[in-house]
């Protein structure tokens, strides 16, 4: 089972269920911003209202001259510009200036209202009219937009909180690995330690002389398993190793002990030199690691694994491919992450465990190059000369 499919897919339950409390603040709140808008009108109707009725009526009761007063006082939040005809502004309301760039504050916020065209008329008779321009106040702009400072704040934690989480887990991931592998290591040695003994018993012992070779061959290898599993955790030296001779080892090993229906091709001359800083063990885990997963990957069916090496000027390039059912594209992101398998048994940290050793211990890089299914897939390792 993938583990990390149902964490994947929690992870995007959690980022739609942020996206839509966005969506719901927004639509909520531009809810608000259209009746805080309608009750402004109101407002600009009413003191349009009042400047009329105080520049047109001459007998206005002293109660209701104080009352439409009030209403031209009460306004604090509403940029508003009155002009005449002529456009020269009579009043202005609500709008920040000093007295060294009030003109041209004002003419250039009379510019901004014009083009929004939000403007009453306020007739005063006689063919004599003003017009009273006015936007939205600074209460409803900041409500306008909330919901996208909310919903940036929103993602802002789903993303601190993610790279958190996931560094939390490589954490513990790692202290797991580590303990896991030491303990491998050390279980292994008494058994290993036997085998050794036994081995050496066979040697003086009327035993076939190529079984007890191949028998010493396993022996050696579980012993290298051993020394990988104990350098887990800790920095291993890099020494100048020649690559082809270090893939010829490992191509000579796993020809033996993969099926006969499966061709393992060497596309590079073993007899060649090329020195770069490795550690020969936990390279040799990597490749055995791909080389495995390939004859997983062919299954029962007459297959080809294929090693290639190319170079550059300051890289080496290890392609290991076969023509295997291959990775389906919804897997592909995941294969790296630690309990990925498509086997019923294994932990599913080989990949994990390899691309570690390529990218933290040698500073390369492993990935997966492509994946077309019966076709061709290729892994690729970069390293460093």
């Amino acid at each position: 089972m993938d583990i990390y499919f149902k964490k994947r897919r929690w992870k995007q339950i959690l980022f739609i269920f942020a996206v839509l409390i966005g969506i719901g603040s927004m639509l909520y709140t531009n809810k608000m911003v259209k009746r805080l808008s309608e009750e402004e009108l109101i407002r600009v109707e009413l003191w349009a209202e009042a400047t009329r009725l105080l520049a047109t009526e001459n007998e206005l009761d002293e109660n209701i001259t104080n009352y439409l007063i009030q209403v031209l006082s009460k306004n604090t939040t509403i940029p508003i510009i009155i002009v005449d005809k002529n456009d020269q502004i009579m009043v202005d309301g609500n709008i920040k200036y000093n007295s060294n760039n009030k003109e041209k504050i004002l003419a250039k916020e009379l510019e901004k209202m014009k083009a929004r065209q939000q403007y009453i008329v306020i007739p005063l008779g006689d063919g004599d009219e003003q017009y009273l321009f006015y936007k939205e106040s600074s209460l409803q702009s900041k409500l306008r937009y909330y919901p996208i400072f909310q919903l940036s704040v929103i993602v802002l934690f789903i993303a601190i909180a993610y790279i958190a989480f996931s560094q939390a887990r490589k954490a513990e991931q790692n202290l797991v690995w580590i303990g896991l592998a030491k303990e491998t290591a050390h279980q292994l040695g008494t058994p290993i330690s036997s085998l050794v003994a036994l081995v050496e018993l066979l040697k003086d012992e009327n035993v076939s002389k190529s079984i007890v070779e191949e028998l010493d061959k396993d022996t050696q290898r579980l012993e290298k398993i051993t020394e990988r599993f104990s350098k887990i955790g800790s920095q291993p030296e890099l020494y100048p190793e020649n690559l082809y001779q270090q893939l010829g080892n490992i191509m000579d090993y796993l020809k033996t002990r993969i099926s006969r229906k499966i061709e393992l091709n060497c596309n590079f001359n073993s007899e060649q030199e090329l020195y770069i800083p490795l550690s020969a063990s936990l390279f040799s885990w990597v490749i055995e690691n791909l080389v495995r997963n390939s004859v997983d990957s062919i299954e029962n069916n007459p297959g080809t694994i294929s090693i290639n090496v190319s170079e550059t000027e300051k890289e080496v390039i290890i392609d290991v491919s076969d023509n295997g059912k291959g990775i389906p594209k919804s897997k592909q992101k995941t294969i790296f992450n630690p309990g990925y398998t498509t086997k019923k048994r294994g932990w599913g940290l080989g990949l994990s465990l390899s691309k570690r050793i390529v990218e933290y211990y040698h500073k390369g890089k492993l990935m997966l190059k492509s994946s077309d299914p019966k076709k061709l897939t290729v892994f690729r390792i970069i390293l460093k000369k």
